[in-house]
């Protein structure tokens, strides 16, 4: 069995391939409707981030109120949102992993084994960081 020639043709200098998104406002206004559509699926399907964001948001609502300084409301503030961010990441892995194979596989199970051990790690600096800001 040979294997598939997975190399693009030369594209002429300029030339604007049809995958490629085309820049203006349009793109904008699609940008937000496709990054919409992705918070509405990880609110639908996954559950923990819908667990991640109503732990988050009072936490959020907390820091402004309860925070000694301007960076470190920052500070606090990114690491919740840092947290929403890997675990959307992490659920956007897992869903091309499913999708490549329904079938167990060690590569699959070795990427979404990583994709967990990033969202531990993202709440485990979290922790770090409430607790650096907030220990007398």
């Amino acid at each position: 069995m040979s294997a598939v020639d997975r190399s693009e043709p030369a594209a002429e200098p300029g030339a604007v391939r049809e995958y490629k998104s085309r820049g203006g406002a349009s793109r904008l206004g699609r940008a937000l409707r496709y990054s919409l559509a992705g918070l509405r699926a990880a609110w639908r399907h996954e559950a923990a981030f819908r667990q991640e964001v109503c732990v988050g948001i009072p936490l959020v609502i907390f820091a402004l109120w309860a925070a000694p300084g301007r960076w470190q409301t920052l500070a606090l503030v990114a690491s919740v949102v840092f947290v929403w961010v890997v675990e959307l990441l992490n659920s956007a892995l897992e869903a091309v992993a499913d999708a490549v194979s329904p079938h167990p596989h060690p590569l699959i199970g070795r990427a979404k084994d990583l994709g967990s051990a990033a969202v531990m790690t993202s709440l485990l600096l979290a922790i770090a960081v409430w607790a650096t800001v907030f220990w007398p």
